[in-house]
Parts: structure tokens; sequence; C-alpha cells
């Protein structure tokens, strides 16, 4: 008889921190008997910095940290990607940077800490096209930019994960399978975000097939979830409006929002065993589900859950876990013994 489908427990550690310092992630996370963790914002003793503006003797320290919590990075939380596609004024604040500065900057960096760090993993996005414009129609040059920057990734032996999110030329999954298919290219996978698509006004159903589209490109998954009932559903795959991600107040945890984590999972559950030892190949531990709930607010780069909140959005997910059959690891008596030496 086959083994259960398993996948690998993670969450970005700075929702947990109210201060956002290393030790504060580390604690929150070992005590929820977590051992992964996605890097994205931390405060090793210089103040709150972006992963991307980490020193050398911050990596180090943070290193050592995580030797001492026992914790390892599951992928690079980085903000590759959120940059405008065009150097033209459309009324945001979103900047712009050419893309031979930004692959010798942003994405070489990204490429040094992923090494640094131990991970084969970076996240990262699909470039904001002008507001109001239709994202189908900057396709083409995504497509370049994006190929630039996994090829670079590739040579590096890192993937690089395209994350579906509002305002970005990805914003849906067919919009992001189909930047998948054209790029066509190992070192890519998706990843899908129940809660990026339900806030631009989907419903349940239309994000099932939002997943649908991405599944045979999903490498991994962040798991928040998004409930509004006063608002109605408004929006279909070729009718996308801005969403001004400031004002997103509604996120929930995963079993009581409108992304419909149940059927995705079951569904996604068959891919599991597949899609682990694709990942293998490339060096990755397996699949990985990454917490990052927003309980407490979220934004455009960034969100809160507090350590009661990110305590919540776990056991949510156990809960959906345990339900559709996918197993998973959390710290136990025999972890504990083993780092005392016994």
């Amino acid at each position: 008889m086959p083994s259960p489908p398993r996948v690998i427990l993670s969450g970005f550690a700075d929702e947990a921190a109210i201060h956002k310092t290393a030790v504060e992630q580390f604690a929150a996370f070992a005590a929820l008997g977590l051992q992964y963790y996605s890097l994205r914002s931390v405060d090793v003793g210089g103040g709150i910095k972006n992963v991307m503006q980490l020193t050398k003797r911050e990596i180090t320290k943070l290193r050592h940290l995580e030797d001492e919590y026992g914790m390892n990075v599951a992928s690079i939380g980085s903000r590759i990607g959120k940059v405008k596609l065009l150097d033209v004024d459309d009324g945001t604040q979103n900047n712009y940077v050419p893309i031979e500065k930004y692959l010798e900057t942003e994405v070489n960096k990204a490429c040094e800490l992923a090494h640094a760090f131990e991970t084969k993993l970076i996240r990262g996005f699909s470039f904001y096209h002008p507001k109001e414009t239709d994202p189908w129609a900057h396709l083409p040059q995504t497509v370049d930019q994006l190929s630039a920057i996994v090829e670079m990734c590739h040579r590096s032996d890192l993937t690089f994960g395209l994350e579906v999110e509002a305002n970005l030329v990805g914003q849906t999954g067919q919009l992001l399978a189909e930047l998948h298919r054209r790029i066509n290219h190992p070192a890519l996978v998706t990843i899908f975000d129940g809660a990026n698509i339900v806030c631009q006004g989907f419903d349940t159903a239309e994000t099932f097939a939002q997943y649908q589209a991405m599944k045979p490109s999903i490498g991994w998954m962040h798991i928040k979830d998004y409930h509004d009932p006063g608002r109605a559903r408004q929006n279909s795959p070729l009718e996308i409006s801005h969403v001004e991600e400031s004002m997103l107040k509604n996120f929930v945890p995963a079993d009581v929002g409108d992304s419909g984590h149940v059927q995705i999972l079951q569904d996604f559950s068959e891919e599991i065993p597949a899609l682990e030892r694709r990942l293998k190949k490339r060096g990755i531990p397996g699949v990985i589900l990454d917490l990052e709930p927003h309980l407490k607010g979220g934004g455009q780069f960034g969100g809160f859950s507090g350590p009661d909140g990110m305590a919540v959005a776990l056991r949510a997910l156990v809960r959906v876990l345990d339900y559709v059959g996918i197993e998973y690891h959390l710290r136990d008596f025999e972890d504990v013994r083993a780092d005392r030496g016994f």
C-alpha cells in the first residue's frame, strides 16, 4: 500500500515576531513545532531589514541562531519582480529598474543569499504592468525578463518560484500558467496562494479553476485565505481591476476563508508524490506549504500575524491536512531528545 502524501510545513517567520528580531522569530517557530521558515524581513541587531539588505556579518549571525533553534530556510522570500515592467508614470509608487541592472544587483544577490542559507528556492514575482492596462498585452516582455532571471537562478543550481498576486502581470492562475508555458524552463515553478486570488474579487469556484490552471506548474504553496462577506464577486479572468493592497483587511485562517483549501489540498494531494520526486532531483527536500497568514494585517511587501495568530493559522492548516489525509511533521519529544544529545 502506498504511503500517504507528505508535505513540509514552513512559514514566513517575520509574521510571528512583534519586533521582527531573529530570536523572536525562531523562538515562536520552534515553540510551534516548525523546523523550516522562509526568510523575508529580520532584525539581527542592526534594525529591521529585508533579506536582500543583510550584510555578511548579519548572515553569519543568523546562521548561528538557526543552529541554536534548529531552524532551516525553506526559501528566500525576495521581492524580485515587484518592480515596474515599463518606465512610465501610472500613479503608483512602484519603482522601475532596467532589467540588466536588476540582474546584476537584485537577482545576483538573491542567488548569493540562497547559497549562504543553504536553500534551493527563491520566491519572486512577475512585474507590475502599468495600472489599468491589460496584463495579457505585456506577456512578451514579461517572458523575456523572467527568462533571464530564471536562467540566472538555474546557473546557480536554484529554482525560482513565481507567485500569483494582484496587480502583477501574473495576477491570475491562467496568466501565471501561460507565463510558465512560454518560459518553459526546468528552473521555474509557480506558487499558488488562494488569498491573493480571492482578494481580487474571485469566488471559490473561480479560485479552484485558477488553481487547476496552475497545477501542472506548481512547485510549492503559500497558505493564507481571505473572506469578505460584504464584497460580491465582480471579476472574471478577463475582467481584472487594480487592488489597493493597503486596504485589504479580511485575511483569515485556511479553514474558514473563500479559497476552498479543503478542495484544493484534497486535489493537490494526488500531485504531491510525483512533485516531490521532481523537486528532490533539483535538491529541494520536498513539497513545501508556507504559512503567510496576514491575520493581523497585510500589504504589498509583507504582513503580520503575531505569535498567537501564527499558532491559529498553523492549527487551521493542520486541521485541513488531517481531513484530506496529507501527512506532515511537527517537532516531537524525539526531536527534543536529539537536540539534547540523547
